[in-house]
């Protein structure tokens, strides 16, 4: 029997940057009930608190929820009424410096202007550098139709890695590209938890929407998990109302 079950964000539990459906927030507190949760996502921590943490029903026991923004690189656990970071493995500024140098360069190499954005397009989340192709505000509907196969990104990432070498560039989201340390990555992330919680890496789940090679789920696959892919958070809720029954 597993111990715990990690998920994906965005289009997993939720539509990209939206916050938990209710039905999905109950769904998560009976899971709770029975099971330790963990979410792993390239969003910082506000992101992760509009999306999930206030979303979450009073009865569920946040003491067995697990948050992990900026794909792993921050742990956040509930205790005493709030929430606090276990860890967080930052860039500095010289760092920082290189990566947003190279955006600008690996842009303007490849030439992906998009006909309109909403909101700045780089974000600067600590232990991780994220580029949003439409922007950090843009409606999901615009999300979903700009790069729905990963290609526009692919030749985006190709150029990243030329120029930052020795760094992680992975995709996540819809439109989104990471950048994080050597090998940094939601299969690292994912170790870093079993390092921290004591839940070995074969007692836990991993359940996805882009578990397939080339996406930024199949990491988890990669590092030994069983995992489930799915196709959009309607799914992920009948899993989830699969693993309760069987839990309990």
């Amino acid at each position: 029997m597993k111990q715990l079950v990690a998920f994906d964000l965005d289009g997993t539990l939720a539509e990209s940057k939206q916050p938990l459906p209710p039905e999905m927030a109950e769904a998560l507190a009976d899971l709770l009930e029975v099971i330790d949760v963990a979410v792993i996502s390239g969003g910082d921590w506000p992101q992760f608190d509009k999306q999930v943490a206030s979303r979450l029903p009073e009865r569920a026991d946040r003491a067995r929820l697990w948050l992990m923004p900026t794909t792993g690189t921050k742990l956040y656990t509930h205790a005493n009424g709030e929430w606090r970071p276990v860890y967080a493995e930052l860039f500095d500024d010289e760092q920082k410096r290189e990566i947003l140098n190279a955006f600008d360069a690996s842009l303007e190499a490849t030439g992906f202007v998009p006909e309109e954005t909403w909101g700045e397009r780089i974000e600067d989340r600590g232990s991780q550098i994220t580029f949003s192709a439409l922007g950090q505000q843009a409606p999901v509907h615009a999300k979903e139709v700009w790069d729905p196969d990963f290609a526009k990104r692919k030749i985006i990432q190709a150029d990243l890695k030329s120029r930052l070498a020795g760094l992680s560039i992975n995709m996540g989201g819809a439109t989104s590209i990471d950048v994080t340390r050597a090998g940094v990555d939601k299969g690292y992330g994912l170790k870093k938890l079993a390092e921290t919680s004591g839940i070995a890496l074969d007692a836990m789940l991993f359940i996805g929407d882009a578990i397939f090679p080339g996406g930024n789920d199949y990491l988890a696959k990669e590092i030994g998990l069983d995992t489930v892919r799915v196709r959009d958070p309607e799914e992920t809720r009948a899993v989830i109302a699969a693993l309760v029954a069987c839990h309990k």
